[in-house]
């Protein structure tokens, strides 16, 4: 794996700097920076990595903090597609992310996962049990408990899966005919040089496609695996902490989401976060402060 290219600190990340690095099947775009055990950010959908540009900083003075555009996201490559959907299941994700964090030098990590990022984070913890120190889980349940209790009210709520991840009307002629109009979102929630990160990915029709690609990959593949660990009994090994947000509606789907994670790993805690579901955007101190006292707490990372 190598660094394709290097750019200079950007006004959004103070003391970041920004890379291109081949990881084999994509080259990830990237920032990283900061000082100490490291952390990686992984951000969700439709966002790129310039989500984490609140708690990034925040967190640099302790940790080495490193901040991918997913593959198909941002400004990351888009491998081409498959009648599968594998090149964007949370397994080559992850496998991206190993190769990432060895590139730049950190064989084991902590890991921070958001919405699809949280997939991405949780199929880390699984199949590269060796390397993750401790996994944190944002606004999320796995993709497998999530379909296994589907009803009318998850469908009702969540609809946009099945919209984005079937491919008989594809979405990707729907969204991109008005992308601003579809992700309605502004420069107030998100800050102006995020928001314009955010615009140039949604405004890239190879992006959307990618996106649908995380979606239809969901229902199929990465359900699979997730099914697969659930019927071999594997559980995360590493300590677990999940945040939610009270704005949002993981109480009103699971009740005690907390229990939703304790079937998937031994060593669950957590607590919810009075935010929306960008919780990076939202709070980002409080965020912030609960993920540098979860990372205080591992004598190994």
């Amino acid at each position: 794996m190598e660094v394709v290219s290097r750019g200079r600190r950007g006004r959004m990340f103070d003391d970041f700097v920004t890379d291109r690095i081949d990881v084999g099947q994509a080259e990830l775009f990237v920032r990283h920076g900061g000082n100490g055990p490291p952390v990686l950010l992984l951000h969700g959908h439709p966002r790129t990595h310039a989500t984490w540009h609140r708690v990034a900083p925040l967190l640099a003075p302790d940790h080495t903090v490193v901040c991918p555009d997913l593959r198909g996201y941002g400004r990351s490559s888009k491998p081409p597609t498959t009648t599968d959907h594998e090149p964007y299941s949370k397994r080559a994700m992850a496998g991206d992310m190993v190769a990432l964090m060895r590139a730049l030098g950190h064989e084991r990590f902590a890991v921070v996962g958001h919405d699809r990022g949280a997939y991405v984070a949780q199929r880390l913890a699984f199949d590269h049990a060796n390397v993750v120190t401790r996994l944190i889980v944002l606004d999320s349940v796995p993709i497998g408990a999530a379909l296994a209790r589907c009803d009318a009210g998850f469908a009702a709520r969540w609809w946009h899966w099945f919209f984005l991840g079937q491919t008989a009307k594809p979405a990707e002629r729907v969204i991109n005919a008005d992308p601003d109009a579809w992700y309605r979102t502004g420069p107030e929630q998100m800050g102006a040089e995020a928001y314009e990160d955010f615009r140039r990915a949604i405004h890239d029709p190879e992006t959307v496609h990618a996106m649908c690609e995380d979606y239809r990959a969901g229902l199929g593949v990465d359900r699979a695996a997730d099914d697969a660990d659930r019927a071999a009994g594997r559980r995360v090994a590493c300590p677990v902490l999940f945040l939610w947000a009270t704005r949002d509606d993981m109480e009103d789907l699971y009740g005690d989401p907390l229990a939703v994670w304790r079937e998937w790993a031994s060593d669950v805690r957590g607590h919810a976060l009075d935010s929306g579901h960008h919780l990076a955007e939202d709070v980002p101190d409080e965020l912030a402060k609960a993920i540098r006292c979860f990372a205080a707490d591992a004598t190994d990372v």
